[in-house]
């Protein structure tokens, strides 16, 4: 029951003439006490046309197109957003470390992924949420600046804003929670440098390193490690200039080719191409190549002529013509001393006629790019045109030859010697999606190659430096005072989930192995970290495992800096999706005559 007043208020009038009279209104019919004189069929009336009017905007709705979504808050806002990138991390979680799980991934154009690799994982995936997109471009940002630990992004990321929910809920602000977690890593920048466990000072020594890319290729490629270690420092080792500075990830190339298996595949120094050569000459013993950029072959006219010939003598003498200038201009090659012909296009018959006939071998490239590696591999500088080039142009190449490997038939550049500026892995496996597994840990462990040339510091891996710190900076969080402490000792616990789920992936009990990993380094065995082997606690460093430290810093810096974003925000604010394609254009007036087609 409510008073006409009361209803009046209610639907936006200020007054009701019969607000004296009216005693009583429900559901919408009117009650009149017996004893009251009023107009029954007035009070209807009126209120009918109270019910009627407008009731206007209110809030983002006024400014917003219709469709768009609003949301505020610390309910509705920020636990959203943690609950989307904790979703997130739930499906890499199982995929860390070298016995990870495998993912498979079927991507918008359905090309099937079968990898334990977070990077090709988070890139196939095509993330939506906003919050969760915030996580995906700090893996993305790690796997550019250091092409590994971009699980450990994810994973340190999620638990922090997991951890930060919790903290929410005991009433503390998210802005404070953001505070709490920049200062932890503040924390973490100092006491790091101080636990780095040596330098790779030695980066020209195939042993040394062997031990400093292993921990990079058992996360991938465990039961592979020892062999597809020695192949990529082999290779590295190969191609890094006097300055290890210098060094250029791309002078390492992948040839992957069907067949066999993985302890199958090999290094070379040199180039492989999977193409055959095109004449007769399959093989070539102290080449000198002659590079170009064109096509062998006779070159077209910009502008057409007209040649007029009156008798089948002029005819004769014309192709005769053709045959001398081309047998002429190889015949020059080969007097130069040139045994190997490269070009980007076809080779002419004609072209080809005769270096078959002055023992040249041809060998046809359609990439671009294989062309400037095989240039820089041996030395020489491709030509605009048919020429020939001077001696200081030519390149060397120790032995060039035909190989069949498997059923494919590869041309191989091979420098015969222990230094060389291009290096090439011959990755062999019995599907496609196993050699792209082995060609992502190869190109994680040329990354970390290239890392220790910049910042040639090594901290213990197996799990060993995200406990150590976690109890350094759980030890500086204590002596806090104010309300940051809870977010520091948060921080902590944060970093001591790495080798705990390290241990679950592996099939070992979690609380029994942390235990034991805690209790060690309290009694001062700071390099303490997992055996993955047996499950217990190891000497990271006896055992020779590290990580990368600036890999490991870059790490915790972007997850760290992606969660004090997500926890600054305090509202997500989303317009309506855009539908369908464009608009069709209007037919133009040369249009109308045709039938269907474009003037």
């Amino acid at each position: 029951m409510l008073h006409c007043y009361a209803l009046s208020t209610v639907f936006g009038v200020v007054s009701c003439p019969h607000a004296f009279y009216c005693r009583e209104f429900a559901f919408g019919r009117l009650f009149v006490s017996k004893f009251v004189k009023c107009d029954l069929k007035i009070l209807q009336d009126t209120c009918f046309d109270i019910m009627a009017l407008p009731i206007p905007k209110s809030g983002y709705s006024r400014f917003m197109k219709e469709g768009a979504r609003h949301f505020k808050g610390a309910d509705e806002a920020v636990l959203r957003n943690v609950e989307a990138c904790i979703e997130l991390s739930s499906k890499l979680r199982t995929a860390f470390g070298p016995n990870g799980m495998n993912k498979m991934v079927i991507n918008h154009i359905e090309k099937l992924f079968v990898t334990n690799d977070a990077a090709t994982i988070l890139n196939e995936l095509e993330i939506q949420h906003p919050a969760a997109r915030l996580l995906v471009l700090a893996a993305q940002m790690q796997e550019k600046q250091v092409g590994d630990y971009t699980n450990t992004v994810i994973m340190f990321a999620a638990d922090l804003l997991e951890r930060a929910a919790s903290l929410l809920h005991m009433g503390l602000k998210p802005v404070e929670v953001a505070d709490a977690y920049d200062q932890a890593f503040r924390i973490l920048e100092t006491q790091m440098p101080n636990m780095v466990s040596c330098k790779a000072t030695d980066l020209n020594k195939l042993e040394s390193v062997q031990e400093y890319l292993k921990s990079s290729i058992a996360s991938k490629q465990f039961e592979y490690q020892e062999f597809i270690t020695e192949l990529v420092a082999k290779a590295c080792v190969q191609t890094v200039p006097k300055n290890s500075a210098n060094f250029n990830v791309d002078n390492i190339r992948v040839c992957k080719i069907l067949g066999s298996g993985v302890q199958h595949s090999r290094v070379m120094n040199g180039m492989v191409f999977k193409r055959g050569a095109e004449g007769t000459v399959r093989s070539v013993t102290g080449a000198r190549v002659a590079v170009y950029s064109c096509p062998f072959d006779i070159t077209q006219t910009e502008t057409k002529g007209t040649v007029l010939m009156n008798n089948a003598e002029e005819l004769k003498t014309f192709s005769g013509n053709e045959e001398v200038e081309i047998e002429a201009a190889v015949k020059a090659l080969h007097d130069s001393g040139v045994t190997c012909v490269v070009a980007a296009g076809k080779f002419g018959d004609l072209y080809l006629h005769f270096l078959n006939k002055f023992n040249i071998m041809a060998v046809r490239l359609t990439s671009k790019f294989d062309l400037r590696r095989l240039c820089k591999s041996i030395g020489a500088h491709p030509q605009s045109r048919i020429c020939v080039p001077s001696v200081d142009l030519l390149g060397q190449c120790d032995r060039i030859y035909l190989e069949e490997i498997g059923d494919t038939n590869v041309t191989v550049f091979d420098k015969e010697s222990e230094r060389g500026n291009i290096s090439t892995i011959i990755i062999r496996g019995s599907s496609q999606s196993r050699m792209d597994d082995v060609e992502r840990a190869i190109d994680d462990a040329v990354n970390t190659y290239k890392a220790l040339t910049k910042d040639d510091r090594l901290v213990a891996g197996a799990g060993s430096i995200d406990m150590r710190l976690s109890m350094a900076i759980e030890k500086v969080g204590t002596d806090c005072v104010g309300v940051e402490q809870y977010g520091i000792l948060k921080y902590a616990l944060a970093l001591s989930m790495m080798p705990k789920q390290l241990a679950k992936n592996n099939g070992y009990d979690p609380s029994t192995f942390m235990s034991c990993l805690i209790t060690a380094h309290k009694s001062g065995k700071d390099h303490s970290g997992i055996d993955l082997n047996t499950g217990e606690v190891m000497d990271a460093v006896e055992g020779r495992i590290f990580d990368l430290y600036a890999g490991k810093l870059s790490a915790y810096r972007l997850a760290t800096e992606a969660v004090s974003t997500i926890l600054r925000v305090d509202q997500i604010i989303m317009a309506k999706q855009a539908t369908g394609g464009p608009k069709p254009r209007n037919p133009l007036p040369q249009d109308g005559g045709d039938d269907g087609g474009m003037a």
